[in-house]
């Protein structure tokens, strides 16, 4: 049997090309777009690129994650030499979604995988026509070494990014310095997540003005004038260091309209409702409401929770905040909704 001929594909007219680009996966339209000059040239034209959402992932491995379709894709930079050319494929949600999830994952082998990494990201930008991307979720320990370079490269190939999660693996290493450069040299636009462990209480990185969500996990670093100089919508604050004084004076500041004017959501751990009553709203007037009245709030991501009681404050134009406990299945947070 003769071999099968090579299908003709720049032969067809251009709707027909795209409309078969819409059928093939990202991966297969960089390997397609690595032909030719004009392959290249060709991808480039296609107008549906730029829908695709990219996240980039430094981490054990050095990661490309696209969405555009009901697929999602990841390109996986690899040191293991064993995963080359590896591909693994699950389906996800198929008993929620009405067309199964695939997600698929593609590996390629280097030897400096963080510099082919980079090369790739830089032309995966360009053929995607991506000047910001969705979400970058960096590892700060995992690349000590090439934190600086790969914060430079991300600076100068990025405008910006909308969600931004950084973490760490092992504690004992100091990376509050290359944190405090990513959060003074990349522009984050909506969220901002850390669960880096900051050591020094001095911490100088600063956090992108009006952001959606900041969520800090391990935020004993925080004290109350860096508390002050916060101004997002939604606040998280995990194992903070704020004395009851202190969150009191800050009360006192926000009924004056002197700080947070853009917070509608503040989230921190567990403390007895009581006792926050006695020890910080002491001299602050307050409403405790009945548990028999429920009211529904917007909490954080525009979600929304009904809740009975809580313990209300009023600003002087006019807003109010609610203290609340909310429950789940893992515990319990102390909140505190503005409406």
């Amino acid at each position: 049997m003769d071999p099968p001929k090579p299908f003709p594909i720049l032969c067809l007219p251009f709707l027909a090309i795209e409309e078969i680009f819409k059928a093939i996966d990202p991966i297969e339209i960089i390997n397609f777009s690595m032909i030719s000059k004009r392959t290249k040239a060709v991808a480039k034209y296609m107008s549906f690129l730029p829908r695709y959402k990219i996240d980039l992932y430094i981490k054990e491995t050095l990661e490309i994650w696209f969405f555009g379709t009901r697929n999602m894709v990841v390109y996986v930079m690899t040191s293991d030499k064993e995963m080359d050319g590896k591909i693994e494929e699950k389906e996800c949600c198929g008993s929620i979604l009405p067309v199964p999830l695939i997600f698929r994952k593609v590996f390629k082998y280097s030897k400096d995988p963080v510099d082919e990494w980079k090369q790739f990201c830089k032309y995966v930008l360009e053929i995607f026509k991506k000047q910001s991307i969705n979400c970058l979720n960096a590892t700060m320990d995992a690349f000590v070494e090439q934190n600086v370079s790969i914060i430079d490269f991300l600076k100068a190939n990025l405008k910006s990014v909308d969600i931004c999660t950084l973490s760490q693996r092992n504690r004992e290493i100091n990376v509050d310095e290359h944190t405090a450069y990513l959060l003074d040299n990349i522009q984050i636009n909506s969220e901002l997540c850390t669960d880096v462990y900051i050591k020094d209480v001095n911490f100088n990185g600063t956090f992108s003005k009006y952001l959606e969500e900041l969520c800090i996990k391990n935020s004993e670093w925080i004290g109350y004038e860096r508390l002050t100089q916060i101004d997002c919508k939604s606040v998280i604050l995990e194992k903070n260091r704020i004395s009851n004084e202190q969150w009191n004076s800050f009360f006192k500041k926000w009924i004056a309209m002197e700080t947070h004017l853009n917070l509608e959501y503040l989230e921190l751990d567990y403390r007895d409702v009581d006792e926050f009553k006695a020890l910080v709203l002491h001299d602050i007037p307050h409403e405790v409401v009945d548990e028999r009245v429920k009211r529904t709030f917007k909490t954080r991501r525009n979600q929304t929770q009904e809740l009975n009681g809580g313990i209300d404050i009023r600003r002087i134009d006019g807003k109010t905040a609610t203290f609340f406990m909310l429950r789940f299945r893992w515990g319990e947070i102390f909140s505190m909704c503005i409406h």
